[in-house]
């Protein structure tokens, strides 16, 4: 028996303002947020790494006033060596030439830097954006994730915080790069002549509307290609996940129907984003030819006219074509912008969805748990409109019983059970751990206190040594086999080929459903906690193994507050109490003899499975 309880205070935050899951709140989820917050949230991300960032942005300055300077060499070539008449021409013409290699060499150096520790910066804060993101995942309950595609989750983490590191990386040096060239070469292109600079710069008015109008329509499309890739997704891993049940149904073809219904709403929304995609690029770039043939034009008259000379029309069209590459990198950084933004916007929606359950600003450690528990009027729904799942139910488990809950589906056995560990909050009531409310406990500690094996046996990719070290991170190899050995799954285990260094494939494929049920059994094992449940856990067994799990559960429960629910009445006969549930509560409880005697609900339910 464990001892007496006790508490250790832990200090914990105030639990924030719950919001609605995702699901319900659609693509406007996280729009009441401040964009002040998410702009500062936006820029957190730069802090670990502002020693490299700028070094990039120096690189970046470097190598725009590299490519100011060629065209400036260019024209002092054509100007002061070629038309000056010096004598020692070709020795000024090697010295300038060896000058702009040396730009060049290190143009060269510094676009490396900048592609390759820009890139790495922009990795390492997607691995950040990641990290935290999986992090707050966990955070989230059972209610969120009942409403969630798995493939839409993995799309956030994946997808959405890719383009936004790609943003991170190149926007910046994007933009320094852009204003110091355009700047720059303004500068230049004024000095050589202000009325053919003017009418060029004219233009960019109307490039800006232009580009404003379909970078609005680009960014609609694009967020609809985002939740579309994710429909995708999640269809994706719904149908291979499933892939068992698909083919013994032979239901292939309706597979292939769901997703082509997926992939053409892709497609459609691909199409969208290609059209707004092909008129903004399309347009911009036919803007930067005009400018192009608008110097060229107006150049030669200029030079008709004498108000122009050859040499400074060629340095002008040089710095034309620089002008046109920022103006390219602009209309590159519109589109990278777009698919950033939305990625930020889809990463935080899920961020600035709080956990619903959290702990308390007082919560307290839970340790040295007996496993007394009480139900005090308790009132339980999954969503305000639902009608009550578990309404005003009381109930009183001693620390150390063993106690089985009985009854027909949907009267909320499972639900009773996820209540305890707070996997969902109760609507009404409390539950009382040794006394103790269980909002007013860690978490971690309560849960910490509390095995499950569930109906439906979940088993990570892995080994069967990696599965039953799960319930004891630090446990020992002898400690694995004697869990193993308890929930009978040591003589299976060892006809395996490799015996517990087995793998056992995604999700267990590669075992049994009984052996599948035993190796989760044998997690249990493995944690001791003083309060166990058993969801159905014997529901996949066979007589045989049934049996033995049985003799090993009543092990277990020695001593320890057990809660079963079961279908088979058989498995449960040796319970110290059945609750027997009903829709309207506890229709009975008693001993397997006591309810039989009584020829009640539970003599019905035994009667009716002893004729089958």
């Amino acid at each position: 028996m464990h001892s007496t309880d006790s508490m250790t205070k832990k200090p914990s935050a105030q639990p924030s303002t719950k919001r609605l899951p995702l699901a319900r709140t659609g693509s406007k989820s996280g729009a009441t947020k401040p964009a002040r917050t998410r702009g500062k949230k936006f820029l957190s991300y730069y802090k670990p790494y502002m020693g490299l960032f700028f070094a990039d942005m120096a690189c970046a300055l470097v190598v725009s006033a590299i490519t100011l300077l060629l065209p400036l060499c260019a024209q002092y070539i054509t100007q002061n060596i070629l038309g000056g008449n010096s004598p020692h021409e070709l020795h000024d013409i090697y010295l300038m030439g060896a000058f702009m290699l040396a730009l060049i060499a290190v143009h060269t150096l510094c676009t490396m830097f900048i592609d390759f520790q820009g890139h790495m910066m922009g990795a390492r804060m997607e691995s950040d954006m990641r990290s935290e993101l999986f992090e707050h995942y966990q955070k989230l309950s059972f209610s969120f994730y009942d409403e969630q595609k798995t493939g839409q989750l993995m799309t956030r983490i994946t997808d959405d915080t890719f383009w936004l590191a790609e943003l991170y990386h190149h926007g910046p040096e994007d933009i320094v790069v852009t204003l110091l060239t355009v700047t720059g070469a303004f500068i230049i292109l004024v000095k050589i002549n202000v009325a053919l600079t003017l009418v060029i710069f004219l233009f960019l008015p109307i490039m800006t509307v232009y580009a404003l109008y379909f970078n609005k329509k680009l960014k609609h499309a694009l967020r609809s290609s985002k939740d579309r890739i994710g429909d995708i997704n999640a269809q994706v891993e719904d149908t291979l996940a499933g892939v068992r049940v698909v083919k013994s149904f032979t239901n292939e073809e309706f597979e292939k129907h769901k997703f082509a219904h997926a992939n053409h709403r892709f497609l459609t929304s691909r199409r969208d984003g290609y059209r707004s995609e092909a008129y903004f690029f399309g347009g911009l770039g036919a803007f930067a030819q005009l400018i192009t043939i608008t110097v060229i034009v107006l150049g030669g008259i200029a030079i008709v006219h004498v108000s122009l000379n050859l040499a400074d029309l060629l340095t002008y069209l040089l710095c034309v074509g620089i002008l046109i590459d920022p103006i390219r990198k602009l209309i590159n950084f519109s589109r990278l912008y777009q698919d950033g933004i939305t990625g930020f916007q889809r990463f935080m929606e899920i961020l600035e969805i709080e956990p619903d359950l959290q702990d308390a600003a007082n919560a307290r450690e839970l340790t040295r748990v007996r496993g007394k528990v009480e139900f005090q009027d308790v009132s339980f729904r999954y969503k305000e409109d639902y009608k009550d799942v578990v309404k005003n139910l009381s109930l009183r488990i001693r620390a150390g019983e063993y106690v089985a809950l009985v009854g027909s589906s949907g009267v909320g056995k499972t639900t009773l059970c996820s209540l305890i560990p707070r996997f969902y909050e109760v609507s009404a009531g409390k539950i009382l751990l040794d006394g103790h409310d269980i909002r007013d406990v860690t978490l971690r500690s309560l849960r910490r206190n509390i095995g499950i094996v569930q109906q439906d046996v979940y088993l990570f990719a892995g080994t069967v040594a990696d599965n039953i070290r799960y319930g004891k991170l630090d446990a020992s190899e002898q400690e694995i086999i004697h869990a193993a050995k308890q929930a009978h799954a040591h003589d299976f285990i060892m006809a395996l080929p490799d015996g517990y260094n087995t793998d056992i494939g995604q999700r267990g494929v590669r075992l049994s459903g009984g052996q599948k049920q035993r190796l989760s059994i044998a997690r249990v094992f493995l944690k001791n906690p003083p309060v166990i449940i058993f969801d159905e856990a014997t529901s996949a067994l066979d007589n045989e193994s049934e049996k033995a799990v049985q003799d090993s559960l009543e092990k277990l429960a020695d001593n320890r507050t057990t809660l079963v629910i079961a279908h088979r009445l058989s498995t449960i006969r040796n319970a110290q109490r059945i609750v027997v549930l009903s829709e309207t509560g506890i229709a009975e409880q008693g001993t397997h003899a006591e309810l039989i005697a009584l020829n009640g609900v539970y003599a019905n339910l035994h009667n009716m499975q002893a004729k089958i």
